[in-house]
């Protein structure tokens, strides 16, 4: 089944398939980049620093990036630090943690990206403990563990911090029963170790501590610089949609120095956040009880083939889709070929008259467009439906599928129509997960072992929503009143009956 050593094909994220090496002889063979994202804070760097100076990872194998983001005065590297240890300038096009580590994974020269805030005093296994999880896949986001403690200024010196870690002692740094565990233990629990599937199983790699292949960092392209807060969640969101299995490692684990700020400033924080993050993640719960709209990233892309097509198929197959509860989507209209043609002879003749008609309905519709070619997927997008041609929806069509693909966990539903292909619903992170491994054809089989497929039946609606050229039928009091009432009698009856 195994199509590489790193590309080992794992079920939705039941990440115990794998076996990393754990015995004594293990040798590593990884190189692995530790970034330190850092404003200001000398004296805790100087404590993280000195932790990642004892760990057990070959320092062969291991340099430390910190990364100044503008501090004032600026950071200095003390000298107690890993061997290759190397600080650099934040270029001054942007600001804030995102950028910071796009800059320093930038420099990395590592298979392996492992961020580490520089309030972070890790165990002396830390960095080996989640670089084993690497060994065994190239696809892995590896969240490594913490607990937060309250710092004050001048607590323990370097050399102290550097003795318990070499040592093996570092548990003993703080009492434990004075530390707080992160939020994400609860999930994490919840979901027997995210091996039980959940789309949201992202929102725990987030912070402090994780680690992904440098390729992997690349391909879906580093943390948003335009997001001060609530950039590692987001980031979080597109490696799940490229495929990635979220490993939460807890053999070992590290200390927090101080109280981060979404823990006493909580609600603050996250009115400062929900506005970016609902624009660009789909899958986030705050996106479920907002009304429908267009969104920078919209929860499914509906790909339709309108070649041929009336306008009123069209139509009937899109605008009850966006009048509904499911309008958080995102409609292509493949036309086959350019805009329709509008000189003198074409209009006459009738030539293109349909397109005109569909161009003309949806100009002024942001969650609609047309184009001649089918495109490729959007990475960002988490479901993407596939419609061989126009067929009659209802408000709740697509919904009601998407239901289906959540209840079996599928990677891909399909949907048998009347004639032709069938509809195709496809869950974008299966599909990314099989390219990865594969890079080749029969992607559909491939989704279907690592994720499953299923039928759905019911998608064309026999009695579809109101469109422009079929509205709903009049109410019978209406009719009546129209028949019996002239315009004058109709207003005063209107204004009587809101009394």
């Amino acid at each position: 089944m195994n199509d590489s050593p790193k590309r080992p094909r794992i079920v939705r994220n039941d990440y115990r398939a794998l076996h990393p090496p754990n015995s004594a002889e293990w040798q590593p063979s990884l190189a692995v980049s530790v970034v330190v994202p850092a404003y200001g804070g000398q004296e805790k760097l100087d404590l993280a620093l000195a932790a990642l100076a004892a760990q057990t990872y070959p320092s062969n194998l291991m340099e430390v990036l910190v990364v100044d983001d503008g501090s004032e005065p600026p950071l200095r590297l003390p000298e107690l630090r890993p061997e290759h240890t190397r600080l650099i300038a934040s270029t001054p096009e942007s600001w804030g943690s995102a950028h910071a580590v796009n800059t320093g994974a930038g420099h990395a020269e590592g298979e392996v990206v492992l961020r580490l805030d520089a309030d972070m005093v890790a165990f002396g296994d830390h960095v080996e403990a989640q670089m084993r999880w690497h060994h065994a896949a190239d696809y892995l986001a590896v969240l490594g563990h913490k607990r937060f403690v309250r710092w004050e200024a001048g607590l323990m010196s370097p050399e102290q911090v550097h003795e318990k870690v070499a040592y093996g002692e570092a548990a003993a740094l703080f009492a434990v029963e004075e530390s707080s565990p992160h939020w994400i233990e609860k999930v994490i629990a919840d979901s027997d170790g995210l091996t039980a599937h959940h789309p949201g199983n992202y929102r725990v790699f987030i912070g402090a501590t994780g680690s992904v292949h440098r390729d992997f960092f690349k391909t879906v392209g580093g943390l948003d610089t335009d997001l001060r807060l609530g950039s590692d969640t987001e980031f979080a969101y597109r490696l799940a949609q490229a495929g990635a299995v979220f490993v939460p490692e807890t053999a070992s684990s590290a200390w927090h120095l101080g109280i981060p700020q979404m823990q006493h400033k909580e609600d603050e924080g996250r009115r400062q956040r929900v506005p970016h993050i609902a624009q660009r993640v789909p899958l986030h719960g705050m996106r479920r009880t907002a009304p429908p709209r267009a969104w920078r990233v919209p929860l499914v892309d509906i790909v339709i083939d309108v070649d041929g097509a009336t306008a009123a198929d069209v139509d009937a197959c899109v605008a009850p889709v966006l009048g509904g509860p499911d309008g958080d989507a995102r409609f292509t209209l493949v036309t086959g070929h350019g805009p329709a043609p509008q000189d003198r002879a074409s209009i006459l003749a009738g030539d293109g008259a349909q397109q005109r008609l569909v161009e003309e309905l949806y100009e002024g519709e942001a969650r609609v467009r047309l184009r001649p070619e089918r495109p490729e997927p959007d990475p960002a997008v988490p479901y993407r439906l596939v419609l061989p041609k126009p067929i009659p929806l209802g408000p709740k069509s697509i919904g009601k599928m998407l239901a289906t693909m959540e209840r079996v966990d599928a990677g891909l539903v399909l949907a048998a129509l009347e004639d032709g292909p069938p509809a195709r619903l496809e869950r974008t992170a299966a599909f990314s997960r099989a390219r990865h491994i594969t890079g080749g054809p029969d992607l559909d089989q491939v989704v279907a072992g690592i994720w499953g497929a299923a039928q759905y039946s019911g998608l064309a609606e026999t009695e579809p929503g109101a469109t422009v050229f079929t509205p709903p039928a009049a109410d019978p009091a209406r009719r009546l009143a129209r028949r019996f009432l002239n315009a004058r009698q109709r207003a005063r009856l209107r204004a009587l009956l809101k009394r």
